[in-house]
């Protein structure tokens, strides 16, 4: 059985670590100058590197011909049982989520006590979602992470430092902290073509960017994802393949959408709605992406360019630069990140749905002040009149008193009518 594209690919060498060159070259030199920790937090998304980080320094460790520059030679005897993660002596791998308690952590503590296989060997125990740790275990592991012994070397990841903080603060100042960085588009976008390439795969670019935005970030996710377009068929990976394979919308879809909100047709949108339930289109799915048209659409009325789409798909957002004003795609954007949060959770997804491209549709198109104030004043130049045409508060001040002056009566009230047997008196007229 072949092993899956995360798996055959994992880097062997500090060197081959995608992006996380910061943490790295850290551990590389430190394992070169003989100044290796004794215990190391690694933080970050899923997928960017933490245990795959974890196990290139245990290789490092332990390798049979390392290197002077501290890297591994990834392929003696010792580094191949460590990077397949195969049962060995010297390297353990504990999941946290299922050995959580201050009972495990014990066991932890009394098996590190017991010295690594050999004199020039370290013991690595790498415990993955150590956030799930409880309070209690973190505080059996305060001694022998103060006061470890000899050649043990301790190495933590997680996905959520905060809760570490939070439960065992004490430990963070026991523990060099590394945070590892999301990886951007591009390279997650380089790393799938080599690995298609050294698979035999034909790909396109398109269909290499749709994997990269899917992945969010993570290169497992990234080759895991791969591996399902590969899958589905023979032939070259295009567009069509990678949007039938993860099921998502057709970015022509989105642009029939803008169409429809840029002209106001609001009710077209239950017929093109009623078209992405017929076709078993997962409304999350939905959500997410038309989000990231309008962020391009609205990059392109601001810049000129389209980002986070493919290359049609940037072509049709630019022959729609006018139909939209920045303001109005920001008041569209807000609207659906205040959706997200309860979107899930709904049993009426494509209601929402319906409910907010209305909304979209019918949305007053913001004006300049500018205009409006042409508009009023019968395009009248600043020569033909004194008040000043802007939108600051003093001239909308000034405007506002002219109004209220010339709506003022002329007349004055008549002096009311003495009601009768009431007593009225005269006063003597001057002069």
């Amino acid at each position: 059985m072949s092993l899956a594209l995360a798996r055959k690919y994992r880097p062997k060498s500090f060197a081959d670590v995608a992006v996380q060159s910061h943490v790295s070259n850290t551990l590389r030199g430190a394992i070169a100058r003989g100044r290796v920790a004794h215990g190391y937090l690694l933080c970050g998304p899923r997928g960017v590197g933490k245990t795959t980080l974890a196990r290139v320094l245990a290789m490092a460790l332990n390798c049979e011909n390392k290197g002077d520059d501290g890297e591994p030679d990834g392929v003696c005897t010792s580094c191949q049982r460590i990077w397949s993660g195969s049962s060995s002596l010297d390297v353990v791998e504990i999941d946290a989520a299922s050995n959580r308690g201050v009972d495990d952590a014990r066991d932890l503590r009394e098996r590190a006590m017991y010295a690594p296989s050999g004199d020039d060997r370290y013991k690595v125990y790498i415990v993955d979602e150590a956030h799930m740790l409880t309070r209690e275990a973190w505080n059996a592991l305060l001694k022998i992470l103060e006061e470890p012994p000899p050649r043990v070397i301790f190495v933590f990841a997680t996905t959520e430092p905060q809760k570490i903080a939070q439960t065992a603060a004490p430990v963070l100042s026991r523990l060099q902290r590394f945070d590892l960085k999301r990886i951007g588009l591009g390279d997650i976008t380089r790393r799938l073509s080599t690995v298609l390439e050294q698979e035999g795969v034909t790909v396109s670019d398109d269909a290499l960017s749709m994997i990269a935005r899917a992945a969010d970030g993570s290169m497992r996710d990234a080759l895991s994802l791969t591996d399902q377009v590969i899958s589905i068929g023979e032939g070259p990976v295009t567009a069509e393949r990678v949007r039938e394979a993860l099921g998502l919308v057709p970015e022509d879809e989105f642009i029939a959408i803008l169409d429809i909100i840029a002209t106001h047709r609001a009710g077209d949108v239950f017929a093109a709605v009623n078209k992405l339930a017929d076709a078993g289109v997962d409304f999350g799915v939905f959500l997410s992406g038309f989000a990231d048209v309008l962020r391009a659409q609205l990059t392109v009325v601001l810049n000129g360019k389209a980002e986070g789409v493919s290359a049609t798909a940037a072509t049709a957002l630019r022959e729609r630069r006018e139909l939209f004003a920045a303001g109005d795609l920001l008041r569209m954007l807000s609207a659906v990140n205040a959706l997200e949060p309860t979107f899930r959770k709904s049993g009426q997804q494509q209601l929402l749905i319906e409910m907010l491209l209305i909304r979209m549709a019918l949305l007053d198109r913001t004006v300049a002040i500018e205009d409006l104030l042409k508009g009023l004043g019968g395009e009248s130049t600043p020569s033909e009149n004194s008040q000043p045409v802007s939108g600051s508060v003093r001239a909308q001040a000034s405007q506002a008193s002219v109004a209220r002056t010339a709506q003022r009566p002329t007349t004055r009230r008549s002096a009311p009518t003495s009601a009768p047997g009431s007593r009225t008196t005269f006063s003597p007229s001057p002069g």
